[in-house]
């Protein structure tokens, strides 16, 4: 029998976590709730997730304080909730260490697209095997562990999924909106805010020289470029 995926709730407001709760509960998910970012730090040292999800604005700890200190320590997947949908914002967030952002008010559907979308491995995985070696990349898919030039990196989900992807790509020309579909889904296409800020993520996760680029070239107006080295 298949473990049920585990999803913290973290927000502020009982009515949205009651909602999210049975929603998420009634479709398979084991989900346990925290009011505030440290009671949610508390639960997260001794409940092991898959998944992430927290409000934005919430008092002593917000939203991106709260993934500034997850990311500290772990890798879990993200997802952040907000009444704010302004670019400047989810950008805020995508760099704070969200993995994907909801704008409220919104739908069980498109919430449950969302967690889907977010718990599911890089694509096309299990089709080769375990370790991927290119260039100065070696990268075991079972343990999600990353080495450049040797040296081990550590990646946030969506990271770990845009590199592959450049990976199982390298030398091709890959349009910005040919990245957000395979990454976050077709919805995602006009979200160009998110590959502006993982790209950035992963350069300096991977490059010598962020601002010289070796791996991840741009081509401008269109795309990325992976490089993998010799």
């Amino acid at each position: 029998m298949e473990t049920r995926k585990r999803i913290l709730i973290v927000d502020d407001e009982q009515e949205i976590t009651l909602v999210l709760r049975s929603g998420l509960t009634k479709h398979g998910y084991d989900v346990r709730v925290a009011g505030e970012g440290e009671a949610a730090l508390d639960l997260f040292r001794v409940w092991s997730q898959d998944l992430v999800i927290t409000d934005l604005s919430m008092p002593n700890m917000d939203g991106l304080k709260l993934c500034q200190r997850l990311r500290e320590s772990s890798s879990v997947p993200i997802i952040m909730l907000s009444v704010k949908g302004d670019e400047a914002t989810k950008v805020e967030a995508l760099d704070a260490g969200a993995d994907d952002y909801l704008t409220k008010p919104f739908g069980m559907g498109e919430l449950l697209a969302r967690v889907r979308a977010t718990l599911r491995r890089s694509p096309e995985a299990g089709h080769e095997g375990t370790v991927i070696e290119e260039g100065d990349f070696r990268v075991d898919l079972e343990t999600r562990a990353v080495y450049v030039v040797g040296k081990e990196i550590r990646l946030s989900p969506k990271e770990f999924d845009l590199l592959i992807f450049f990976i199982r790509h390298s030398g091709k020309v890959l349009t910005h909106r040919t990245l957000l579909a395979n990454i976050w889904g077709g919805n995602y296409t006009d979200q160009t805010e998110y590959l502006r800020v993982f790209i950035r993520h992963l350069r300096k996760k991977i490059e010598a020289d962020p601002a010289k680029p070796r791996y991840i070239l741009t081509d401008p107006w269109v795309g990325y470029r992976f490089q993998p080295g010799e």
